[in-house]
């Protein structure tokens, strides 16, 4: 600004999106908190809101660290090698390079999602729904930075 002060990003209310489009994907409603316009591309966090039980396609991120913490009810990890089942508090690291997945287990559920970088996630969650295990989904995922190793996971 002409005063030498930095613009700040606005508030995001509970419930609102940064840019007031929430995004429908997989099995919940994406509403983005910090923008990579935000920050320069370091960092972009959504606020993810589970309608029913599932979650991605085990997937790595080439050059992303993507970090969880579970709001309200339930989920299933898989992180590298471990299984573990994480409730509201819990948070836990999708370290890039490293194969992971997640499924909400309750019916409802809730959690933070952050990507450093941000990279191009808004996009991605800006596409439109595919089916998870079809090759466009796994294309778009690609374009986006990641690759689709297996299944969603299972109950």
């Amino acid at each position: 600004m002409a005063d030498g002060t930095a613009r700040l990003p606005p508030a995001v209310r509970a419930g609102e999106d940064r840019f007031g489009a929430p995004r429908e994907f997989l099995n919940g409603r994406f509403t983005c908190k910090v923008s990579a316009r935000d920050t320069n591309g370091a960092l972009c966090i959504y606020d993810t809101y589970r309608f029913r039980p599932g979650g991605p396609p085990q997937h790595v991120h080439f050059a992303q660290d993507e970090w969880f913490l579970i709001l309200e009810g339930e989920f299933k990890f898989q992180v590298g090698n471990e299984t573990l089942v994480l409730q509201a508090g819990d948070s836990i690291l999708g370290p890039r390079g490293v194969p992971h997945a997640f499924r909400s287990m309750t019916e409802t559920a809730r959690m933070m999602i952050a990507f450093q970088p941000a990279g191009t996630m808004e996009a991605f969650f800006a596409a439109e729904l595919l089916d998870p295990l079809s090759r466009e989904f796994k294309e778009l995922s690609r374009q986006h930075g990641m690759d689709v190793v297996g299944p969603p996971l299972g109950a």
